[in-house]
């Protein structure tokens, strides 16, 4: 969970890259914030949406250990 940092010109051609590096981890959930940017939000939505959580403003998530 958190902001990735990948909108604007200097970012956007990485997403691929980033995306892929981040299935490999292999995570339960990915839940990107709005500073993400909004393609790769998509991006990440479209790749994994098995893990993708939409997280927006009044987004309240529960995880039990």
């Amino acid at each position: 969970m958190g902001g990735f940092h990948l909108s604007g010109p200097f970012f956007e051609p990485i997403v691929g890259r980033t995306t892929e590096e981040l299935q490999k981890l292999a995570p339960d959930y990915i839940i990107p914030t709005h500073c993400t940017g909004r393609k790769a939000i998509m991006y990440m939505e479209n790749a994994m949406p098995g893990q993708f959580i939409l997280n927006m403003s009044g987004t309240k998530l529960t995880f039990a250990a």
